[in-house]
């Protein structure tokens, strides 16, 4: 079986809770043969535990990029720095996993795909919620339907911290420079202008609230339901938000926020004439927690409501092993850099109904 060298550029939460424990497990199809981060501390403590060598520790990700025996790079690292990271990585020839939000900005999505195409390698988007089976098997049902009336997407959580204390032990370094984070700080300002022009400060954090969590699910209902005609209204207070888009025939209910309830309720429940369908997601900091499907249909005089979960394997696992896929076949991934540019138009949409 082939075997693809990986490099990870950031070792944050996610890295340690999903990404590098997924590749040490299937150990038969990646080696993690390089690390990056701007935490010595992260460095030496995960570079140990997954035997990198020290020679292939990296303050920085253009240095990581130049590793010669490197297939993909994986972008795990604070999304203002996503561009500089894929782009380090795509000039070297490499493909690239990189986690939501692709990038901020149209003008970097383009930069992207223009380095991906001048390579002739793949870029793929880290939605692991359309990788799950269960929302692989209701978009089947979904198509199926003669008529939507209605759908309903949700997602309100808690903090992520609040589940991650829980159950990871996650390094939490202190030795990330001050100017560092300032540099984080301005970029994130710079960007978010760029991408949305002058804006007061709660557009600014509804822009940041659509990139982070908003992203999954707007993905998602965009591969169930196509692209929206418009957005008929939409508003937002603190950390919550509510949209009603515009379909053909049918109304669609956006409705997400982030609180400190110790809980994870996010779903898109799509009904029919006589069938309802509902993916219904937990949080994915606790890995196998199993993402399940809901079916409620009439048949005849008679109801039935089913309750599916396809599998315990969780939807990043689903999601890294098609990504090898992707790099050992030469296939194409769906959730592709272009794909990312139509969360790119919806975000717009929103933010422009919220200015009006």
């Amino acid at each position: 079986m082939t075997k693809i060298k990986i490099g990870l550029v950031g070792l944050g939460e996610v890295a340690q809770i999903i990404h590098l424990p997924i590749l040490q497990t299937y150990e038969d199809k990646f080696e993690i043969a390089a690390i990056c981060d701007l935490s010595q501390e992260l460095l030496s403590a995960l570079g140990e535990r997954y035997h990198v060598p020290v020679e292939h520790r990296y303050l920085d990700a253009e240095a990581l990029a130049k590793q010669g025996d490197l297939d993909a790079i994986f972008v795990l690292n604070s999304d203002e720095y996503h561009t500089d990271a894929a782009l380090a990585a795509l000039e070297q020839g490499k493909h690239v996993f990189i986690e939501k939000p692709m990038c901020l900005t149209r003008q970097d999505a383009e930069a992207i795909i223009k380095a991906r195409d001048e390579a002739g390698v793949q870029v793929m988007v880290g939605y692991m919620r359309r990788y799950s089976p269960a929302f692989v098997q209701a978009a089947e049902h979904v198509r199926a339907l003669e008529k939507i009336n209605y759908a309903r997407v949700r997602d309100i959580i808690g903090q992520n911290a609040q589940f991650i204390e829980q159950s990871s032990v996650v390094l939490r370094p202190k030795d990330i420079p001050a100017e560092a984070m300032q540099d984080r700080a301005e970029r994130a300002s710079r960007l978010v202008k760029t991408a949305i022009g002058d804006a007061p400060q709660n557009l600014v954090s509804t822009y940041r609230l659509l990139c982070g969590l908003s992203s999954h699910d707007l993905s998602a209902m965009r591969e169930l339901l196509g692209m929206p005609k418009r957005v008929i209204a939409a508003r937002q207070w603190g950390f919550f938000l509510t949209v009603l888009f515009a379909y053909e025939g049918f109304t669609v209910t956006f409705e997400t926020g982030i609180d400190h309830n110790r809980r994870f309720d996010a779903h898109i429940q799509v009904y029919g004439e006589t069938k309802e369908i509902r993916v219904q997601y937990n949080t994915p900091y606790i890995r196998h927690l199993p993402t399940l499907l809901f079916l409620n249909e009439t048949h005849g005089e008679a109801y039935e409501e089913r309750v599916i979960r396809p599998t315990y394997t969780d939807a990043y696992t689903v999601e890294l092993l098609h990504f090898y896929e992707i790099v050992t076949q030469h296939t194409q991934p769906k959730t592709s850099a272009e794909d990312f540019l139509h969360d790119l138009d919806l975000f717009e949409m929103i933010i422009n109904a919220l200015r009006e």
